[in-house]
């Protein structure tokens, strides 16, 4: 379900994994990102009459509430198949995708879902 040499992948996963802790597993097809709990995914899908419409080249997150309604009004972004209801987002990647976002939308995801000594040691990264 995806391309190990995706170019999209490769610089997603290195700012996923230069988080404390993170790792990287396979779910159900797609690349998963996680500590203790899983903050992002590469890849998703969206169902529309019964169909799933797949985006292969984005990013699943957890947001705030507010800021996914913002997201949301967004072309790119979209309610993943089976997680939108929970709360996560899916955000379509391009060659010319804001990385600093990308980090920024990994970043609040891993701090709703790594803990607290994680998100110390993040935060202690931090000049």
């Amino acid at each position: 379900m995806f391309d190990e040499a995706d170019p999209l992948l490769r610089r997603l996963r290195a700012l996923a994994l230069a988080l404390p802790g993170a790792a990287e597993k396979i779910s159900h097809g797609h690349p998963a990102f996680f500590t203790t709990k899983v903050f992002a995914y590469y890849g998703g899908s969206v169902k529309i009459d019964g169909v799933y419409r797949q985006h292969e080249q984005s990013l699943l997150v957890l947001t705030d509430p507010g800021e996914r309604d913002a997201l949301l009004a967004e072309d790119r972004c979209y309610l993943p198949a089976y997680l939108g209801a929970s709360g996560w987002i899916g955000v379509d990647l391009a060659d010319d995708s804001d990385w600093d976002e990308v980090g920024e939308l990994l970043d609040a995801s891993y701090r709703r879902t790594a803990g607290a000594r994680r998100v110390a040691e993040l935060d202690s990264r931090r000049p």
